[in-house]
């Protein structure tokens, strides 16, 4: 909890502690008016799948030139002009009057999204490595902790019956508390560095990285949204019990994240990784024997171990000698975001197929990868 002391008593570390949770406020905001959306501009299931697919689309549009961008302008502006491209186009779905301006929208959203995340993640890899202070995991607490602020607002939905409204007052809060903080963060800029030309032995570990935060970002999604599937078809778990798969792993990932980076201090980030994943396997087996209050046990556990991963990816992508910090991020950030979009649909041609069961079969093979990947990387640095 150290990090999050750090991050509570020093503005210099709220500020970009808070544009993470200010993320996910504004897209957990969108993401629970997504029915009334499609009720409003009646459109069936098949024309929102679209609709959202570009919501992904512009988050992958942005990825190739926002190192770019973030390097021309500096970090900290960098994440500030995001913060408030984010909070405008976060009003554009809900505002949309016809299915294409909802497509249009909603791909400016994501763009905004894509960028930010990037930038902001570079920022905390640049002010840990000025102040030689470990945050970056706590700050992915404050994004599961966005999450958590949007789904308390969902019960605004009955007394203002008015999803623009909703979203205005979830930007305007993310402004307000944004305002506060972000002159302790808009002037740091990427620490110069001496570039080195492409090359076999700078693209491994970038490989490897890449590889490791598109399992593990594709196996959140796998649990998130098969968790409660799996309860229900496969350990016959009562309906009252059907989302406490999902609970025990939202929580524990939150939980993870803030206690990771006192761990991180002392092991390494590799190991970090390293020992996150056998807390994951540990979490399959548990959900493998199909018994109730286990699989829920091991979803939880998959939670703890999955909340230190991308956190401590990112920040070894991020400090690649040779490599600039943002041109790390984006590829982490970029290979990371395509396994949390492809893994869900692959796993459900799985389950189709086979069955549920084959598919944490197939998660557990590729923690299993994770591992021997953490292990050549630590062969690598030495």
């Amino acid at each position: 909890m150290k990090s999050l002391q750090l991050i509570l008593s020093n503005p210099r570390y709220f500020g970009p502690a808070w544009v993470f949770a200010s993320l996910n406020i504004l897209f957990g905001t969108w993401a629970i008016y997504i029915p009334t959306v499609k009720e409003t501009l009646h459109i069936d299931k098949s024309e929102l799948g679209i609709a959202i697919f570009f919501l992904s689309l512009g988050v992958f549009t942005v990825f190739p030139f926002a190192s770019t961008i973030i390097n021309r302008v500096g970090v900290g502006k960098a994440t500030w002009y995001g913060v408030l491209c984010s909070c405008a186009a976060a009003m554009l779905p809900l505002l949309a009057p016809t299915y294409y301006t909802l497509m249009a929208g909603l791909f400016l959203f994501g763009a905004s999204n894509g960028f930010t995340d990037i930038a902001m993640n570079t920022l905390v890899t640049e002010v840990e490595k000025k102040d030689k202070a470990k945050f970056m995991s706590a700050a992915h607490g404050f994004f599961s902790l966005g999450g958590v602020l949007a789904g308390l607002g969902s019960f605004l939905i009955g007394p203002f019956d008015n999803p623009v409204l909703h979203m205005a007052m979830a930007a305007v809060l993310v402004l307000v508390v944004n305002l506060l903080f972000y002159k302790k963060y808009i002037l740091i800029v990427a620490a110069t560095i001496e570039k080195e030309p492409f090359s076999l032995r700078l693209f491994k570990p970038f490989l490897l990285l890449g590889l490791i935060s598109f399992i593990a970002m594709g196996s959140e999604g796998a649990i998130v949204d098969w968790s409660g599937l799996y309860l229900k078809e496969i350990s016959i778990a009562p309906e009252t019990l059907w989302g406490a798969g999902f609970l025990g792993f939202q929580i524990t990932m939150t939980l993870g994240r803030f206690l990771g980076d006192g761990i991180s201090a002392k092991v390494g980030s590799i190991k970090m990784v390293a020992f996150g994943t056998l807390l994951v396997l540990g979490g399959y087996t548990l959900v493998l024997t199909t018994n109730m209050y286990l699989a829920i046990l091991g979803f939880a556990l998959c939670g703890l171990g999955f909340s230190v991963m991308v956190p401590e990816v990112f920040r070894i992508g991020g400090n690649v000698k040779g490599v600039e910090s943002s041109q790390g991020v984006s590829f982490i950030a970029g290979t990371g975001y395509a396994g949390f979009l492809c893994a869900p649909p692959i796993l459900g041609q799985i389950a189709d197929n086979s069955s549920l069961v084959s598919c944490f079969w197939v998660l557990l093979f590729c923690a299993l990868f994770i591992l021997g990947a953490t292990l050549f990387l630590q062969q690598q640095k030495k």
